[in-house]
């Protein structure tokens, strides 16, 4: 893809984001005082002009009360029973060095999904909140390392370890590997 082109998914998010915002009966002015992200940011976002990163749709999917994961699905087909690796959404966050493949795409009908992260090198991602308080999640390293922080705790986390927690407030995911780090996100809403 040519760096004039806008992603496909960056522009079916983005229309479903002012979609959201319209559904509300928000201004961008009210929007950005709520999520504390500036108007022009969430302009540009709207109108697909820049790819949102990681930290930007947690803050609008705490406004939204959703997962990140169903805002994705939102502007995603509507997922099989079986879905094959090929077919697997995959969502990357470049400047974070995040990329996020969707296992098992979420379903309205159930509560969890399956999320495969990677991570980069030095890569540091900070939520401020969750997008759904009380949100369970359990995330199981399988290459590398990883430091989650969950509030005021932190843990570093290896290959086979597993974390187990329920997100009330701010979490903080840093790769502590110098070859990155491969999880998988084990996500269930309340």
């Amino acid at each position: 893809m040519r760096s004039d082109e806008v992603d496909p998914v960056d522009a079916r998010l983005g229309a479903r984001l002012a979609e959201l915002r319209a559904e509300h009966g928000w201004s961008l002015g009210e929007l950005a005082d709520r999520s504390g992200v500036s108007r022009s940011t969430l302009s540009r976002a709207e109108r697909a002009e820049t790819s949102p990163t990681t930290a930007l749709l947690n803050r609008l999917c705490a406004v939204y009360g959703r997962t990140m994961s169903q805002l994705l699905s939102e502007v995603e087909a509507e997922p099989e029973a079986v879905v094959r690796s090929t077919a697997q959404p995959v969502w990357q966050d470049r400047a974070s060095g995040f990329v996020r493949r969707s296992v098992s795409p979420p379903h309205s009908a159930l509560r969890g999904e399956l999320v495969e992260a990677r991570l980069s090198p030095g890569a540091d991602i900070a939520y401020d909140r969750p997008p759904v308080a009380g949100l369970e999640q359990h995330i199981w390293i399988l290459e590398g390392a990883l430091d989650v922080t969950v509030q005021d705790t932190e843990h570093h986390l290896g290959a086979g370890d597993c974390l187990r927690m329920r997100v009330w407030g701010p979490t903080r995911f840093r790769c502590a590997a110098d070859e990155g780090v491969r999880y998988l996100l084990a996500v269930v809403r309340p």
